[in-house]
């Protein structure tokens, strides 16, 4: 059992206003499975970034392996073929094959030492078994063992992340930092990498899908305000401890504050009292008896109300900052139409024939569609043809005249400016714009920035504030809640559910599906030489 341990972390990006991190103190086991939550902007990246050494930071970091960070760039030569990619990951294979062959071609004494050393060195990275562990690897992440075959460069984005994280794993005595491995992945594609990540251990795995959290990790690391608190479990055991112990909090803070109040309110009687005594007293009067006693009297209140201060401050020390997330409200458009949207028996074909069966569908107010399917299946199509776009396709859709939609593309674009010039543009409502923001956790400083220099959760979170901005009868949404945190995703759910919009929305997060849809369609593959169904 190998122990990572940290020591009075604390880390701030020079001209910040605060720390990110103080005086953090962590013991992790090295075969733990870690998962790291927390909101955009609050540093599980700068976190990862430490431990890699990236970073100059306070305090000392105490580490008995080597840590990788995924994903990476990978360097390829034309037409590589993706199993060599995947060995030149893990160790100089080719180099050290190329190096014994020359040696064994050379044959003198000196060469034969060196082949000895290179080929003791070749067989502890298991060079000769290598190949065929890679091809398991690939399998159990649901790539085809001929892909390996193939030059890396003609793989699909997610048959190329799938075997660099496989490579990863192979490498000896490292500890893996895992960003975001699910963006852009399908329900199939997150569920084969969660029951990969299942069977390794020493890791830590930033995500902020919910139900892959729980099939992957068995420790939790919270990002506070500048701590990072440790938790055994998955998500939802540290999700269902924190409601309680918010609540708890939560009744503490109330008593608190009413035991603050009580005390506040019996100071000002006190220093009323004592004015009035000091406002009654004349001349010779008070050196007699009255003034003596009143003397007395306010030396004691003076006392009394030294300790309700001290005791009040005592109470405020004991308040505690709870990480609430104020709700969020969507914009309904209210209309008597009795459906806004209606598709029927429709295919999108691109020239290659239907990239999925015919489907129908009818989206009446408060209804939620949720459009599930593969990647490539045309579900992106799909939302794109809906609002317009000039997408081919088969079948009927109609949708309802007049009829206002709020947007949130897939990927965030080339925004760049400010939030402000951005709202204007947008023709929202630029004070609601930016209270969405805030209550997502945007500082009023990251108001001033330029929009090019956010994060992508950031970016992510500008176009669903615009959104949310504008009054609608209908949302479409496409992949909504790509980079987005934990919260900023609960307060979107609650959100939906309180005013329920109608919506049409592509989302891989599965507890957000099945929460909000109130209706599925799928998107079915249309196999080769079927025909459409009409």
């Amino acid at each position: 059992m190998a122990m990572l341990q940290i020591s009075r972390l604390t880390f701030g990006y020079e001209g910040g206003v605060e720390n990110i991190f103080e005086n953090v103190n962590l013991i992790l086991d090295t075969t733990w499975r870690l998962g790291l939550i927390g909101r955009n902007g609050k540093g599980k990246t700068t976190f990862l970034k430490l431990l890699m050494g990236e970073m100059a930071y306070q305090g000392q970091i105490d580490a008995p392996v080597s840590f990788d960070y995924f994903p990476f760039e990978v360097q390829t030569a034309p037409n590589q073929p993706a199993l060599e990619v995947m060995r030149q990951v893990i160790a100089p294979y080719a180099r050290m094959e190329r190096e014994m062959q020359a040696c064994l071609e050379d044959g003198g004494e000196q060469a034969m030492e060196a082949y000895g050393a290179l080929l003791t060195r070749y067989m502890a990275l298991d060079g000769y078994t290598l190949p065929d562990t890679l091809r398991v690897e690939a399998v159990k992440l649901g790539v085809k063992p001929e892909a390996l075959e193939r030059p890396f460069n003609t793989l699909s984005h997610g048959e190329q992340m799938k075997l660099e994280l496989a490579a990863l794993f192979q490498k000896k005595n490292r500890f893996l930092l895992i960003d975001e491995p699910t963006n852009h992945l399908d329900a199939d594609g997150r569920e084969k990498v969660a029951r990969y990540l299942k069977g390794k251990t020493g890791f830590i795995l930033v995500s902020h899908d919910r139900h892959f959290l729980d099939q992957t990790i068995d420790h939790v690391l919270v990002l506070g305000r500048k701590d990072i608190v440790l938790q055994q479990g998955n998500y939802s055991t540290w999700q269902a401890d924190k409601a309680l112990q918010d609540q708890a909090q939560l009744s503490r803070n109330e008593k608190l504050k009413k035991d603050i109040g009580a005390l506040a309110a019996s100071a000002r009687r006190t220093a009323g009292w004592s004015d009035a005594v000091e406002r009654s007293k004349t001349g010779a009067a008070d050196k007699g008896y009255v003034g003596h006693q009143a003397a007395k009297m306010m030396k004691r209140a003076k006392a009394i109300e030294a300790r309700r201060e001290k005791a009040i401050e005592e109470k405020k020390g004991l308040l505690q900052n709870l990480d609430e997330a104020q709700a969020l409200k969507v914009q309904v458009l209210p209309t008597r139409r009795s459906a806004l949207l209606e598709v029927r028996d429709l295919a999108i074909d691109y020239g290659g024939g239907p990239l999925f069966e015919p489907v129908s569908f009818c989206v009446r107010e408060g209804e939620r569609v949720a459009i599930q399917g593969g990647n490539g299946s045309g579900k992106s199509s799909l939302l794109k043809l809906l609002l317009g776009g000039q997408i081919p396709y088969t079948g009927d859709v109609r949708v309802a005249g007049d009829l206002v939609i709020a947007t949130v593309p897939q990927e965030p674009g080339l925004l760049q400016g400010s939030l402000r010039a951005y709202a204007r543009a947008a023709q929202i409502d630029e004070s609601l714009f930016l209270t969405i923001l805030r209550k997502l956790d945007f500082s009023r400083l990251q108001f001033e920035k330029d929009m090019a220099d956010f994060s992508a959760g950031q970016k992510k979170k500008v176009l669903l504030a615009a959104s949310l901005a504008k009054p609608a009868h209908l949302l479409i949404w496409d992949e909504p809640l790509n980079y987005i945190d934990i919260l900023s995703r609960s307060q979107l759910e609650e959100a939906i559910l309180r005013d329920r919009p109608a919506m049409v929305f592509v989302e891989h997060d599965l507890f957000f599906t099945q929460k909000v849809a109130t209706h599925t369609v799928k998107l079915r593959e249309r196999l080769a030489g079927r025909p459409a169904k009409s």
